[in-house]
């Protein structure tokens, strides 16, 4: 039997149009790439390319205003919520989304995050968690696991001295303002497929003001983890999945 060489020039890559040509500063095997993809997608195929507004602060992510040509305010550490709250308040008719890692959102925004969903506001928070303080050299972060080592805890995190986890995910679902949480990742074919069908999803109940909606996506950190990127994506299905549960924890959004 034949064997079927792909070559360079068979291959397609279909770039969705709000993505630009700047070369992206991301780490091979980091999950943000993939993630930025399904957002230009999910922008297009909705068509409110002029009514998108994303808010960034501090992290991997700070510089997501190069690569896709959509509206963007820069937020302090942390506080993209709150920034975010202002957004949607004065411009009701915005898709008004944040995009935060668990260093970020989880430790040092964690008021800003509980209280903007609390309250309902209608946004939409896109939550990347590699259980790490990835742009600043690996330290632990409030979703790191246990015994899961660090750069500030090599010995593995130990909960008698750094506490537990945090499952900020599972704490939104209990909010009474959230109309959509969820938990997904974007390991696989079939997992980025259902992420994005995930954000869509929380994005046009944001449109429709049904209120909050969270969007964690556990991913990988090849460089804070020191780790190939297939043994990244290995470890974080054989580790990470085990704590963080991938599927919808709260829909409140049909009917």
């Amino acid at each position: 039997m034949a064997t079927e060489i792909v070559s360079p020039e068979n291959l397609v890559y279909a770039k969705p149009s709000l993505m630009n040509d700047t070369a992206m500063h991301y780490c091979p095997g980091c999950s943000h790439g993939v993630v930025h993809k399904l957002i230009a997608e999910i922008i297009e195929e909705m068509h409110i390319e002029d009514k998108a507004v994303g808010v960034c602060p501090v992290g991997c992510a700070v510089f997501a205003y190069r690569y896709l040509d959509i509206d963007w305010q820069e937020a302090p550490h942390g506080r993209a919520p709150a920034v975010a709250t202002g957004i949607k308040r004065m411009w009701n008719d915005r898709l008004v989304f944040t995009y935060q890692g668990d260093g970020d959102l989880a430790c040092i925004g964690t008021c800003e995050a509980i209280h903007a969903l609390n309250r309902g506001e209608n946004i939409t928070i896109i939550f990347v968690n590699n259980a790490i303080y990835g742009m600043t050299g690996g330290q632990m972060s409030a979703t790191t696991l246990l015994d899961q080592p660090t750069a500030t805890c090599p010995s593995g995190r130990i909960p008698d001295l750094h506490g537990y986890p945090l499952d900020l995910t599972d704490l939104a679902s209990r909010l009474e303002g959230t109309c959509y949480v969820t938990r997904q990742s974007v390991d696989t074919v079939p997992a980025i497929h259902k992420t994005k069908r995930a954000i869509r999803k929380a994005f046009e109940a944001s449109m429709a003001g049904k209120g909050s909606s969270l969007v964690e996506i556990v991913s990988t950190c090849s460089s804070g983890w020191k780790m190939t990127p297939v043994d990244a994506n290995k470890w974080m299905q054989d580790n990470m999945f085990d704590y963080y549960s991938k599927g919808d924890l709260k829909d409140t959004t049909k009917g």
